[in-house]
């Protein structure tokens, strides 16, 4: 058996689960130190356990770096090193941050000779004497603990950035030391601030994996703990360690994975309705479709594996106004069932009118002289306009696609929305999150140029495929359960010596977990 477990704003979600069959599952509010709740939920859904039950492995999905990042806090002061030659200097390193975000760590820069173009060919030579020299810069005048080192076309060309963490490394072991190449695509600018991003985020990584590591074994499960990406497979806690901008958009991630779990489709649009936010997705053979443009996080422009998502303020705690009529985007969150008016409370929330209409049958009912009618029934139909906005703007043709509800908001929706073929509810779907962090698989990932004058096609295809393979199994995939889930050829015409980027995208059942 496996455990899930999916860390929301405001609920933690754990669920049980027997291959794939549903055993216990756990909903409990979400606590200040994040620990505590995942212990509750963990203490319940144990609790419910058969006595033979053998737990492999304990997959979790959090927010917890993500809150970091937009609260700025518990962030490491963080250099950045940018391996470009005469290149790219007009624009320097964190020059499009939000002021706020880049004083917070300390916005200490470098530019020195170095990267590569397009085809791998050294735009100049790497000096060691300057890197050394920038190393102890920010050791003695910067107060730095973590660096990011970017190299111009390093995705293309590795071998200069793993010289300077080489470097950094054995001058200052006690830096942490992020390299743009294994976090962000092609791209600059964007691939520099999302290796800006995961080097500040480092050290409270290491922090919070360690007190989840503890939580968890502190319940005697020696269990493998794993956490969900944003892409909807898994990394190790210690890679996760190294690497939690992976983890920003877990939890999205995790219901559109979930919901495709649970409904069967592999292909359709996914809408999560929690108690403050509704996040919609599309899902492309049971994965979240990526974005194909740049993403901000905390107001930065980043380029790494993000899924395609949109998300409003609406959700069964958002509190509804009349005379204009509002819906949001104010929620009561977890005290819904204290303030909402169907557990006793004040506040007219979306629960409420939905209860009103029948589309729910939760707490005490309301009063139907307490609430008015049309108030109601404008309400909902507010509701579900919004949720067509959502599918209108992720619908890639005008015809109509499946939409799966999940979340505890769904109870929100009607049976029948504009631009939906078909709406589904599937069972368990309050807790879509957690069982989709308990089913997730293994992935590896190459994005990279190929001169299709040294290469065939098929050649360069085959290339791409075995290097993806081969970082899935480094993650842990299981060889024999691998298979293509995405491919992208992107012909560079505005590059010589038939340039084509290529993305390919492999996924597998864990080791010992294939099912």
């Amino acid at each position: 058996m496996r455990i899930g477990i999916d860390v929301g704003g405001t609920n933690t979600d754990a669920v049980l689960m027997d291959g794939t069959k549903l055993v216990a599952l756990a909903k409990r509010p979400t606590t200040p130190d994040v620990s505590s709740g995942i212990i509750a939920a963990l203490k319940s859904v144990l609790a419910d356990a058969p006595q033979t039950a053998h737990i492999e492995a304990v997959m979790l999905g959090t927010t917890h770096f993500t809150n970091a990042l937009l609260e700025h806090k518990s962030l490491a002061p963080t250099a950045v090193i940018r391996m470009c030659g005469p290149a790219t200097t007009l624009l320097p390193p964190l020059v499009d941050w939000p002021d706020a975000l880049r004083d917070t760590i300390g916005g200490r820069s470098y530019m020195l000779k170095g990267g590569h173009e397009f085809d791998g060919q050294e735009i100049s030579s790497m000096e060691e004497k300057e890197v050394r020299e920038a190393v102890e810069d920010m050791v003695n005048n910067g107060g730095v603990r973590a660096v990011a080192v970017c190299g111009v076309f390093s995705p293309v060309e590795t071998s200069h950035e793993d010289m300077v963490g080489a470097i950094i490394r054995e001058q200052a072991p006690e830096l942490s030391v992020t390299l743009s190449h294994e976090i962000g695509r092609v791209g600059i600018l964007e691939r520099e601030n999302a290796t800006a991003l995961n080097a500040s985020l480092n050290e409270i990584a290491t922090r919070t994996i360690l007190s989840l590591t503890e939580a968890i074994r502190s319940l005697g499960l020696a269990a493998p703990f794993y956490l969900s990406q944003n892409d909807g497979t898994l990394m190790e806690a210690d890679f996760a360690a190294r690497y939690p901008v992976f983890t920003i958009a877990s939890g999205p991630t995790n219901s559109m994975r979930g919901a495709a779990f649970l409904s069967g489709v592999a292909n359709g649009i996914v809408l999560d309705i929690g108690g403050t936010t509704t996040d919609g997705g599309t899902i492309v053979n049971g994965f979240p479709r990526e974005s194909s443009v740049a993403i901000e996080i905390a107001g930065v422009r980043t380029n790494f594996r993000m899924p395609d998502v949109l998300s409003i303020a609406l959700g069964g705690g958002s509190i509804v106004r009349e005379s204009p009529l509002t819906i949001g985007p104010d929620s009561v969150g977890y005290r819904l069932l204290d303030e909402a008016l169907v557990f006793g409370g004040d506040t007219l929330t979306t629960t409420d009118i939905s209860v009103y209409a029948g589309r729910a049958a939760i707490g005490d009912g309301v009063q139907e002289s307490s609430l008015d009618a049309k108030l109601a029934a404008d309400g909902l139909s507010l509701i579900d306009s919004r949720l067509a906005e959502i599918i209108d703007q992720l619908k890639l043709s005008a015809a109509d696609v499946p939409v799966i509800l999940v979340g505890g908001g769904s109870i929100l929706v009607s049976d029948s929305l504009e631009g939906a073929s078909e709406v589904i509810r599937p069972n368990h779907g309050e807790v879509a999150n957690a069982i989709g962090a308990a089913m997730a698989q293994v992935g590896g990932q190459v994005e990279k140029v190929y001169s299709l004058v040294e290469y065939g096609r098929e050649e360069a295809l085959e290339a791409a495929r075995l290097e993806a393979e081969s970082k899935a199994v480094a993650a842990g995939a299981d060889p024999q359960t691998l298979q293509v889930v995405e491919l992208e050829e992107v012909p560079l015409s505005y590059l010589p010596s038939n340039a084509t980027k290529i993305r390919i995208k492999v996924v597998g059942d864990l080791a010992g977990l294939s099912s």
